[in-house]
């Protein structure tokens, strides 16, 4: 692998990760703000909250996003702290979407409409029709329309230079011993979850599994741990978000953390005790990226089945690690009105100007009500 490849593969890297971003922030700016609302007021039944979850975080395409709200709603008192535990398993399941768009890169076929399904050979019309939106036609929803096309086919040209740029380690002993070497569980589990933590998406490290797939040199052996690891290190976005929040909101960051490590701990000695005993066939196959998102989504899936009815469980555990003080001061209901100009909202800008509405509605209905009593 010379130079130019490893720039090859960082501009791709580059690309895959802005076309993420972007394709993330268009969504979220279409939805303006209505899907987060919709979380805040309808998290009163477990398995609702979960499908709320999964389904915000399937259209704003970030698990991390939608936790940092989650985070955000808590520390502001908007949501308690057992609502956020169902929004917080479902925004698990929801990030695997993601996988499944990624996966269609692995489609092989002569037939035409198999190929059109191909998102290399989509993309760039969604690409020409976001350029025009955002270039020719003056209505913001159709520029934000346009900005999901164009991110999205950033994000496949991403993909594609970096699956190119990695083809050639396929004849590399060495990188291919390297790869090997994750089939360890611990190794796998820990090269996963920091990869995800530095690069703080789950969705994206998933994509780069997937490209370096495409080499053929990536068994499922090595493909699982790493997967199992990816979802511990998403949860690194909630828990620097939760720095200098209220307790709570440090609870549901913790809530995050300890979803995905007790998923992880049951889901892998389950499956390495099965496999011991009876041997999954494909265990030692090379891994495609169909077969990556599969294994997300049944991880993701299984464990919140596992763990949902142990959700008083996971809130308990959170307030044992993060302890009420006698000192911590009690915030008045006055107070608690004007929390919800929470600034872990800017993450979704839409939704920090319906809030904005929400706290200026609020202050008008005070001011309303002060010069009448005066009068």
């Amino acid at each position: 692998m010379d130079l130019f490849s490893i720039l090859t593969l960082i501009g791709g890297l580059a690309l895959f990760l802005y076309g993420m971003n972007a394709m993330g922030d268009g969504l979220a700016k279409v939805s303006g703000g209505k899907l987060e609302k919709i979380l805040e007021n309808l998290t009163s039944n477990p398995i609702k909250a979960v499908l709320l979850g999964a389904g915000v975080t399937a259209v704003i395409q970030s698990s991390s996003a939608t936790t940092v709200m989650v985070v955000g709603f808590v520390n502001s008192g908007i949501m308690k702290l057992s609502q956020a535990v169902g929004v917080i398993m479902g925004a698990n399941i929801g990030t695997t979407i993601t996988s499944w768009i990624l996966s269609l890169t692995g489609i092989q076929s002569d037939n035409f409409i198999i190929q059109m399904f191909k998102p290399t050979s989509f993309s760039p019309v969604l690409a020409i029709i976001g350029v025009i939106f955002i270039l020719f036609i003056n209505d913001s929803k159709k520029k934000d329309i346009g900005s999901i096309f164009i991110g999205f086919a950033i994000l496949m040209y991403g993909m594609d230079m970096m699956s190119s740029a990695v083809k050639p380690l396929a004849e590399v002993p060495e990188f291919t011993n390297l790869l090997l070497k994750f089939s360890n569980p611990l190794l796998g589990v820990i090269a996963g979850a920091l990869l995800t933590a530095v690069i703080q998406s789950s969705s994206a490290s998933v994509g780069i599994l997937q490209a370096l797939c495409l080499t053929g040199a990536v068994p499922f052996s090595a493909a699982i741990p790493i997967i199992m690891g990816q979802n511990i290190g998403t949860c690194i976005t909630a828990i620097l978000s939760a720095i200098g929040a209220k307790k709570n909101a440090k609870r549901a960051a913790a809530v995050h953390l300890y979803f995905n490590l007790i998923g992880t701990v049951i889901f892998m000695t389950v499956f390495y005790l099965i496999n011991a005993v009876v041997g999954f066939s494909f265990f030692h196959q090379v891994a495609t990226p169909a077969g990556i998102a599969v294994i997300h989504s049944v991880f993701n899936v299984t464990a919140t089945i596992i763990l949902l009815p142990f959700a008083k469980g996971l809130e308990k555990l959170a307030c044992l690690t993060i302890r009420d003080k006698k000192e911590d001061v009690v915030v008045s209901a006055e107070d608690r009105e004007f929390m919800i100009l929470e600034p872990r909202f800017l993450e979704k800008p839409a939704f920090a100007v319906e809030q904005s509405r929400n706290a200026a509605r609020k202050m008008a209905e005070e001011s309303h009500n002060a010069l009448f009593t005066a009068l």
